[in-house]
């Protein structure tokens, strides 16, 4: 082995320049560590004559991605180029070739994780994605090595920044969603095509991951239910105010006797609950054990240099496993059957919003068709008539989801409902 241990990278974007940043700024804190230095030996680009964010030599550039896959000189491959299918082809070729692969990918996770495990594991390879969720956040291994012992009954989370920059926005100054995601744009918190972030998408994909670590099952993206912050109100965000409730998009990743929900979707929390008090583009995991009770991880879900430091913790880990000849021991293993939670063994509250045709006993026969499905009401607001019309805002006791949706399909056939506006779940204390 040479005396500075060698890294590649595909990719030179915000968080490839991070790395060569953390890589030459914090060399002594890698010597201290390592007992050797840590030198980037080949960067793949698209455009070698680009502009870039950091100072770099050209001459460690290259639009060949051989110079990096088969370098014998590099010992650990780090993917920060982003996309599935050239970057799962090139961890592949990375890892076939003997090399450890770190990635901030957590699409590429997501889709392909256990089959890029399983190459790694017969390659005697490392594969680590520290960086794939919550940015700088150190949650998968606080995960995988901090609560290892212990079983994980539930992990909850606003793990997407840029629909929590949104939501804050729209809570704390009024913004309308379009204001606010255009902001969000502006500032760079969101993508010229934010579809994957305020359709949930990407906080579905995290959620995955972290279900897999967390529960030991092959959890795949289409197992997850899915909705976006698009239909999200500032009616409905002022209602939550007069509730003591706060929005957030929220992944769900429950455990009740081995069956598992996994979700993302709008939620109203109770104003004491830890997460409400998440802003901005910061990231936040409530994790729930059954031994170390309620544990919760926050910090920066994005950026450069967070996401970099992530991505700088995974490689110290392989390099680390090189010098003491342990690579490709550690890897998550499905243990249980996946069996998902049935809709009548899936208990929540909900907040409902309903416009009412102004009549005579309308309240009441919404109550008694309630009654009936056997959900009782813990909170009810009403604004006076207008046009003939009242809007009425319910937060439901808690009630298992297939019942809720019986009640929402025979809301629907009442003659005294106008239009049903919005319903959300809610958790903690209403």
């Amino acid at each position: 082995m040479s005396k500075d241990i060698s890294i590649g990278l595909l990719g030179l974007g915000v968080v490839g320049s991070g790395v060569i940043k953390i890589v030459e700024d914090h060399q002594e804190e890698l010597v201290h560590q390592l007992g050797r230095g840590v030198k980037v030996e080949k960067v793949l680009v698209r455009d070698i004559e680009k502009a870039r964010q950091v100072d770099i030599d050209h001459s460690l550039l290259t639009t060949n991605c051989e110079d990096v896959l088969q370098n014998p000189n590099i010992d650990v491959v780090v993917e920060v180029m982003g996309g599935v299918d050239v970057a799962r082809n090139y961890i592949l070729e990375a890892l076939q070739a003997k090399k450890h692969v770190v990635t901030a990918n957590k699409d590429l996770i997501a889709l392909h994780g256990p089959e890029l495990e399983e190459t790694a594991r017969l390659n005697g390879c490392d594969l680590l994605y520290e960086a794939s969720v919550g940015g700088g956040i150190p949650l998968l291994r606080g995960l995988s090595d901090g609560l290892v012992s212990d079983r994980i009954q539930q992990v909850m989370g606003i793990v997407n920044g840029t629909t929590n920059y949104i939501l804050t926005k729209m809570d704390q100054e009024g913004q309308s969603y379009e204001d606010a995601l255009q902001k969000a744009q502006e500032l760079g918190f969101a993508e010229a095509d934010p579809t994957a972030d305020v359709d949930g998408l990407d906080a579905a994909r995290k959620m995955v991951i972290l279900a897999r670590l967390s529960f030991f099952t092959n959890v795949e993206l289409e197992d997850v239910e899915v909705e976006g912050i698009s239909n999200v109100s500032l009616s409905d965000i002022e209602y939550g105010k007069k509730l003591n409730l706060t929005m957030k998009l929220i992944g769900f990743a429950n455990r009740h006797n081995n069956q598992i929900e996994v979700s993302v979707q709008p939620t109203f929390l109770s104003n004491n609950h830890p997460l409400a008090a998440v802003n901005d583009e910061y990231n936040a995991v409530y994790v729930n054990g059954e031994a170390v009770g309620e544990t919760m991880f926050y910090g920066p879900g994005a950026g450069s240099l967070p996401t970099a430091t992530a991505v700088m913790s995974d490689v110290v880990e392989a390099l680390k496993n090189m010098l003491l000849g342990v690579n490709g021991k550690k890897f998550v293993k499905p243990r249980f059957q996946k069996e998902l939670t049935p809709a009548d063994k899936r208990f929540s509250q909900y907040y409902l919003r309903l416009h009412v045709k102004d009549e005579i006993g309308a309240f009441a026969s919404i109550s008694e068709l309630f009654n009936q499905l056997g959900i009782s009401f813990e909170r009810i607001l009403q604004t006076p008539a207008s046009k003939g019309f009242a809007e009425i805002v319910v937060v439901t006791h808690k009630t298992s989801f297939e019942n809720f949706q019986n009640a929402m399909k025979k809301l629907d056939e009442l003659q005294v409902i106008d239009t049903i506006e919005s319903y959300f779940r809610v958790e903690g204390d209403a």
